[in-house]
C-alpha cells in the first residue's frame, strides 16, 4: 500500500488546475466498498476529504440534471457510460486534462473529454449446466426471444446494468430489431429486482439461465466459495450486443467549487496506483488503464469473446428505457 500511496503522490503533483480547496464531494454510483478503497487511498494520499454520497447511478444522473449547475457535487463516478454521456450532453461536465484522458484507451472515454473510463464489465450469460448444457447456449443474445427459451432465461430489466444492453442491441442492430427482442423476453423471462439475484437463481437451480454483468458471478463465487458455485459463465460471440463492455467512468461537474480537488481526484481514478486498487480489490472489474493485470480470478478480457461499442453510440439510455418500457419490463 506504501507504493501505491508513492505512485499516487507523484500523479497527483502534476494534476492540479484551477480552484482552491481541501475538499469536495463525490456522487457515487460505483459499488460502495470499491469507492471507499479508493478515496482512502486518495486521502492518505493528498490530505484531501471526500464527501461520499452513494445511491444507483441512475438516480444521481437524474439528481444532478435536477441540480444543474446549483449542484454540491464536483466528481460524479458511475457504473455505466450512458448516465455521463446525458450530462455531457447537458453541458454539465467540464473538459478534463489531457494528461488524464490519456490514461486510458480512446474507446473508453469521451470523444469530447467530459468523462473518462475507470473500471471495465463485461455482459455475459450465467448459466447452470445442469439445466442448460454448453452445447445448447444460444449464439446470440437476440436468440433468447425465441419461444423455445420461455421459463428457462432471467432478467433484471430495472437494474441500471441492463439498459445498456438494450442500448447495444438498438446500436448494432435497430431499434425495430431491439423492440421484437424485448417483447420475446417479455414472453421468455422470469423477472428479478437485481443482478445479483439472477445470478443465485440461476446457481440454485431455480432457472437455467440470466443476462448479467460476469462480476456479479466473480462476487458470488467469493461468497460461497468454489465448491458453492453450480453456475457457469458464457460469453456471447464477439460482435455480438450481448457481450458488450460497460465502462464505469468519472466526471469533474463544470459547475464545482473544488475544481483543483475535483480534478485530483479523477487523476488519482485513473493513475496506475489508483487502477491497480481496482485490479487487486474483491470488486472483479477489469481496470480500464492499459497494463494493469486485473484480479487474478477474472480471465484477461483478450481472452474471452467481447464487443467494444464506443460510448457515443451506446447513448444515453434515453430509448433503451423507452422500449424496456414499452415492453412491460419496467415494472
Amino acid at each position: 500500500m506504501k507504493r501505491l500511496c508513492a505512485l499516487a503522490l507523484s500523479v497527483l503533483a502534476v494534476a492540479g488546475c484551477g480552484g482552491s480547496g481541501n475538499s469536495l464531494t463525490l456522487y457515487n454510483g460505483q459499488h460502495l466498498e470499491l469507492t471507499r478503497t479508493l478515496v482512502s487511498a486518495f486521502d492518505r494520499a493528498t490530505g484531501l476529504k471526500v464527501n461520499l454520497r452513494t445511491d444507483d447511478g441512475v438516480v444521481l444522473a437524474d439528481q444532478i440534471l435536477q441540480e444543474g449547475h446549483r449542484s454540491p457535487a464536483d466528481v460524479y463516478l458511475t457504473e455505466n457510460s450512458p448516465e455521463l454521456v446525458e450530462l455531457s450532453e447537458h453541458g454539465l461536465l467540464a473538459r478534463l486534462s489531457q494528461s488524464v484522458l490519456s490514461q486510458v484507451p480512446a474507446r473508453d472515454r469521451a470523444s469530447d473529454g467530459t468523462w473518462v473510463g475507470v473500471a471495465l464489465r463485461v455482459s455475459s450469460l450465467v448459466y447452470n449446466p445442469s439445466l442448460l448444457p454448453r452445447a445448447q447456449l444460444p449464439k446470440s443474445v437476440l436468440d433468447l426471444a425465441d419461444s423455445s427459451w420461455k421459463g428457462k432465461i432471467a432478467i433484471a430489466p430495472i437494474d441500471s446494468d441492463f439498459p445498456p444492453v438494450v442500448g447495444a442491441v438498438i446500436a448494432t442492430k435497430g431499434e425495430a430489431a431491439a423492440t421484437r427482442w424485448l417483447a420475446g423476453l417479455k414472453r421468455n423471462a422470469a423477472v428479478y429486482q437485481n443482478e445479483e439475484a439472477v445470478v443465485a437463481a440461476v446457481n440454485h437451480g431455480d432457472v437455467a439461465a440470466g443476462i448479467v454483468n460476469q462480476y456479479y458471478w466473480f462476487r458470488l463465487q467469493r461468497e460461497v466459495g468454489t465448491s458453492g458455485m453450480h453456475s457457469a459463465l458464457y460469453y456471447f460471440p464477439s460482435g455480438d450486443p450481448g457481450s458488450i463492455v460497460n465502462v464505469s467512468g468519472a466526471a469533474v461537474l463544470a459547475s464545482s467549487k473544488h475544481r483543483q480537488a475535483a480534478m485530483r481526484f479523477v487523476a488519482f481514478l485513473v493513475s496506475r496506483a489508483g487502477q491497480e486498487l481496482i485490479a487487486q480489490g474483491d470488486d472483479f472489474e477489469y481496470p480500464a488503464r492499459a497494463g494493469v493485470t486485473p484480479n487474478a480470478e477474472l480471465p484477461a478480457l483478450d481472452s474471452i469473446a467481447h464487443t467494444d461499442l464506443q460510448a457515443s453510440r451506446l447513448g444515453d439510455d434515453t430509448e433503451a428505457t423507452k422500449l424496456i418500457l414499452r415492453a412491460g419490463l419496467g415494472s
